[in-house]
């Protein structure tokens, strides 16, 4: 069987390379977005799948646009019979839809909660305690194909990057399971999503990694956790912009306005205590302005905060 990859970040390379290891001389290529400007150089800097497909000798396709021609071209010389997508990012259209026998996608939620682009990011900042993966038949609409096979994990303290690690090895091993049984011949479920407990996960934009210090120090920390490691949330304090690492809930309470450091702790890591609308948030580590990431104590001793100050929102 031929198969034809497509993704884009990090969360899709695990998929892939566990695609190669077992069926090495089935996967005919993979497509990824083209490269983009990065840093502060602007350098063009390829995707991750782009850098793991040219590790493993995968030859790699980055067409500007799905609908033009010559992908199609391509995708009838590589004949695939399934195409395995993860993250890639863009919407496919029917025709790449309908090419293959198998058109598959890993979806990092438990469908139908959290179609879209950030689900992982959006769960977390709702507080949920259990993520999950779904394999779907892809169809036309974004996320709303029926679905082959689902499973949950459950989540306490781990942010973004780190769920997002876990979930990608969990939709890997979940592929390979897929595939096996195609490569079997073993016929395959379809189960219909309910589409009245379906939710969308919007695309993470720079509004929304805004801290808002009225709200509750639980509803903050899991902010900070859903966009950790990147493109991390901020606030501003003293006219500069700081970036949250690492934050827990203390449990106190504070009778002093929201975003007012109440106390801080210069010493070893240190802590930085900060009112909120609803408790008390401690401030473990942080980015500061045109710097590297530190812990709270260094901060405080560089005197980038001191107590009494306020974080505007």
């Amino acid at each position: 069987m031929k198969i034809l990859f497509m993704g884009t970040p990090d969360f899709a390379v695990t998929a892939l390379r566990a695609i190669y290891t077992k069926y090495k001389e089935d996967v005919v290529g993979v497509v990824t977005r083209i490269d983009m400007p990065k840093n502060r150089g602007h350098a063009l800097t390829p995707p991750p799948v782009k850098v793991a497909a040219l590790e493993l000798g995968l030859p790699v396709y980055q067409p500007q646009n799905l609908k033009e021609e010559n992908f199609r071209q391509t995708l009838e010389s590589l004949a695939p019979d399934i195409i395995v997508v993860a993250a890639y990012g863009k919407i496919l259209p029917e025709y790449v839809l309908n090419y293959p026998k198998y058109c598959l996608c890993i979806h990092a939620s438990y469908l139908p909660e959290y179609r879209g682009a950030a689900p992982i990011a959006r769960a977390i900042m709702d507080g949920k305690k259990e993520l999950g993966i779904t394999i779907m038949y892809m169809d036309k609409g974004i996320d709303t194909g029926d679905m082959l096979s689902r499973e949950k994990l459950a989540f306490e303290e781990e942010n973004k990057g780190e769920i997002e690690n876990t979930l990608a090895e969990l939709g890997a091993r979940m592929i390979i399971e897929t595939l096996g049984k195609i490569e079997n011949g073993e016929s395959l479920p379809r189960e219909k999503q309910d589409d009245a407990l379906s939710c969308y996960a919007e695309k993470i934009e720079k509004e929304d990694c805004k801290i808002d210090f009225s709200k509750s120090a639980e509803n903050i920390r899991n902010k900070i956790r859903a966009l950790a490691p990147a493109p991390y949330a901020f606030a501003r304090i003293n006219g500069k912009n700081i970036k949250f690492v690492k934050a827990t809930v203390t449990g106190e309470k504070s009778d002093k306005a929201p975003g007012t450091v109440c106390s801080v702790s210069p010493k070893g890591a240190g802590k930085m205590l900060v009112a909120t609308g609803d408790g008390v948030l401690s401030i473990e580590k942080l980015i500061p302005e045109g710097k590297k990431e530190m812990a709270a104590g260094d901060f405080v001793r560089g005197r980038g905060a001191a107590e009494g100050d306020v974080f505007e929102f």
